[in-house]
């Protein structure tokens, strides 16, 4: 079609993209199509405008790395990996659900480690962490025989693969539900963190007048064939940032109580006092195992 005016360019688009062959692709790009299309009316975009943001998006591939992911960041920062994880998980956004976001840190291969262990691989001061996670189905039945990888922050805000003083696989582990549905270890208490700001996203959060801290958080990935997988991130009741998270991520269903003790410690009578249990429980959905992309190496 040879475009008259400007009216002439969306239907023009919306019939190239109904000849699609794959029906979900041909839905998508349709919808695509005419929501930026109207995007771009209602604010009447102008062509500088329009060459920042080609640029902003070259960008952001451009900061993306083995160790770093800026597109998962500016995906959590506009509350979009929270509404794609809360759409599709908890009877497709009817229910509460363990589901949350996978975020830019999950790394293949964590070390398998026995139920009990220490995933603590090099020194990283901090109190004491004792988790116990119960995995279960939408009918309260224990899941035996599933994999459970966890991995979390440092108590100074960064993961591993962030500081060259933690070991290769610090606070990373994969641990086995036993017969009933449990799986237990001990670490050290994670800590709020802000994510990288040396970016695009961080130039926004600053044009935004936003903080960049998440709330500390427990992240598993959960395996058992016959299930979806699991992601999942289980907050601290108690952080400063839990109702303010940077990426939106915090659902009710998620926040978690990380139990203070003072005094001597029954299990582990060398752990200095306060030090800290959590016991949680994931639900997990019946449906399609499949294992997502790291968003890192």
């Amino acid at each position: 079609m040879i475009m008259r005016s400007h009216e002439d360019v969306t239907p023009a688009v919306l019939e190239v993209m109904a000849h699609t062959e794959n029906p979900r692709l041909r839905e998508i790009m349709i919808s695509l199509v005419s929501h930026l299309h109207g995007f771009i009316r209602d604010t009447r975009l102008t062509e500088a405008e329009f060459r920042q943001a080609a640029g902003i998006i070259n960008e952001i591939g451009k900061l993306t790395s083995d160790t770093h992911n800026e597109a998962v960041l500016m995906a959590g920062s506009l509350g979009i990996s929270s509404l794609v994880c809360l759409l599709n998980n908890g009877d497709n956004g009817q229910t509460e659900t363990s589901q949350s976001l996978l975020g830019p840190f999950w790394r293949l291969h964590s070390p398998h480690v026995e139920n009990g262990g220490s995933i603590v691989r090099s020194d990283t001061p901090g109190p004491v962490l004792f988790v116990t996670g119960h995995v279960q189905d939408r009918q309260g039945r224990k899941i035996a025989g599933a994999e459970v990888d966890v991995w979390h922050a440092s108590p100074v805000g960064l993961y591993e693969n962030q500081d060259p003083e933690q070991a290769e696989m610090n606070l990373r582990g994969t641990f086995t539900t036993d017969a009933e549905g449990r799986f237990w270890l001990g670490t050290v208490r994670p800590d709020g963190y802000p994510i990288p700001t040396n970016g695009v996203v961080g130039r926004l959060l600053k044009a935004q007048n936003r903080h960049a801290f998440r709330p500390a958080h427990l992240h598993a990935l959960i395996v058992k064939q016959g299930y979806k997988v699991l992601i999942s991130q289980v907050y601290a009741s108690d952080d400063p940032h839990i109702e303010t998270d940077a990426q939106f991520g915090v659902t009710r269903a998620l926040i978690g109580e990380y139990v203070r003790h003072d005094g001597p410690c029954p299990q582990a009578p060398d752990v200095q006092s306060p030090w800290f249990t959590l016991d949680y429980t994931y639900t997990m959905e019946e449906g399609e195992t499949r294992l997502p992309v790291p968003p890192i190496k």
